[in-house]
């Protein structure tokens, strides 16, 4: 099947899928006119690819994911050590947010919002935070 077939059948845009295939993901069989010619196979993993970016998994973690989803001897302790670090990413992503969120918050409420020209938000960006805190 073509990149227009299989972009429809996995959800992915066909930039993607190419790219996929130059960094090695996924290695479409080649026509002999050069195109490529996806297999019932290549679909699969680009959906199943197109599942773990969607999760917020990195290329490197989608290589390893799919390596153990391939190996038929593998233990699911491995995927579940490749999905424990993710998690604990997100974790961490989500209090520098929630930090983010709160000394945004904070700004916001001690500026006036008024025709005067000091401002608490203007004042905290431009006072760089002390070292080592």
């Amino acid at each position: 099947m073509n990149i227009k077939e299989v972009s429809d059948r996995s959800g992915l845009p066909a930039k993607t899928i190419r790219y996929y295939e130059d960094i090695g993901l996924v290695r479409p069989l080649r026509a002999e006119n050069g195109y490529r010619a996806f297999r019932e196979q290549d679909v699969h993993k680009l959906a199943f690819l197109g599942r773990a970016r969607a999760l917020g998994f990195s290329i490197d973690d989608c290589r390893t994911l799919l390596a153990l989803y391939q190996d038929n001897r593998r233990e699911s302790a491995h995927v579940k050590a490749v999905a424990e670090d993710h998690l604990r990413q997100i974790d961490e992503k989500i209090a520098q947010l929630d930090a983010m969120r709160n000394t945004l918050a904070h700004l916001v409420r001690a500026c006036h919002g008024d025709d005067r020209p000091d401002c608490p938000i203007l004042e905290d960006l431009a006072d760089p935070p002390a070292r080592g805190s």
